[in-house]
């Protein structure tokens, strides 16, 4: 006699199924999900704010002799590298930039205060500051920066409307890309490539774009004619 089969219980097909495609919804919902998670996590990690965006351009120059401003300032939780300033999409070369982030001279006072032009010489240098803030020859003028002449590049007088107070900055010319931690900012001077502006665009809106790697955002300036 042949041996009596048992029947033995199973998982149904439609059961099995529905298990599937369960497990594939949770799957896929865990992955966006964490995703999601890194990307905002990500974001918000990094930030860069700018303010104060100035450019000048010489009006008795016809080489486009031009010189702008801004401040910087971290706004997220980790270090970051302000790595790029442009102006009409032609980048400024570090060499360039003058800056400072040393919080004794970024201050309110000083990132709030109207960013100085005080004209530039026949190379296209911005001239250093005296002590009423007025262009004169390459030379330490300004006694706040006498102490260490040989780090500075650029001295400038700021300018605090309705106040006799005028913040001095020192700036050192960078070599590199200015690192921020966070909560710190700069001020940074630069000078554009020659040709860049020309006479023809002052009172004209121009692009800067400022940038710590991913982070930062272009803005339209009008370009002024000091």
């Amino acid at each position: 006699m042949f041996p009596r089969i048992k029947n033995k219980k199973a998982i149904s097909t439609v059961l099995t199924t529905m298990i599937i495609l369960v497990a594939s919804v949770v799957l896929a919902t865990s992955v966006v999900i964490y995703g999601t998670s890194l990307f905002q996590t990500g974001a918000q990690s990094q930030g860069l704010a700018t303010s104060g965006i100035k450019i000048w351009i010489n009006s008795t120059a016809s080489q486009g002799y031009a010189w702008g401003a801004a401040a910087v300032r971290n706004t997220g939780d980790k270090l970051i590298s302000v790595d790029t300033i442009s102006v009409r999409g032609t980048a400024v070369p570090f060499s360039n930039w003058y800056f400072t982030s040393d919080p004794l001279q970024v201050t309110s006072e000083n990132i709030q205060a109207a960013f100085n032009y005080t004209a530039v010489d026949a190379n296209n240098m911005m001239k250093n500051s005296t002590t009423t803030g007025v262009g004169t020859a390459r030379m330490f003028a300004v006694s706040s920066c006498n102490a260490a002449t040989s780090t500075h590049a650029l001295i400038i007088q700021e300018v605090i409307p309705g106040t006799a107070i005028n913040p001095t900055v020192c700036l050192a010319q960078a070599s590199g890309p200015v690192s921020l931690k966070p909560g710190q900012a700069a001020i940074v001077y630069f000078k554009l490539p020659d040709g860049v502006l020309k006479t023809v665009d002052a009172g004209v809106a121009s692009s800067v774009a400022i940038y710590a790697s991913q982070v930062g955002a272009p803005a339209t300036v009008t370009v002024a004619n000091p």
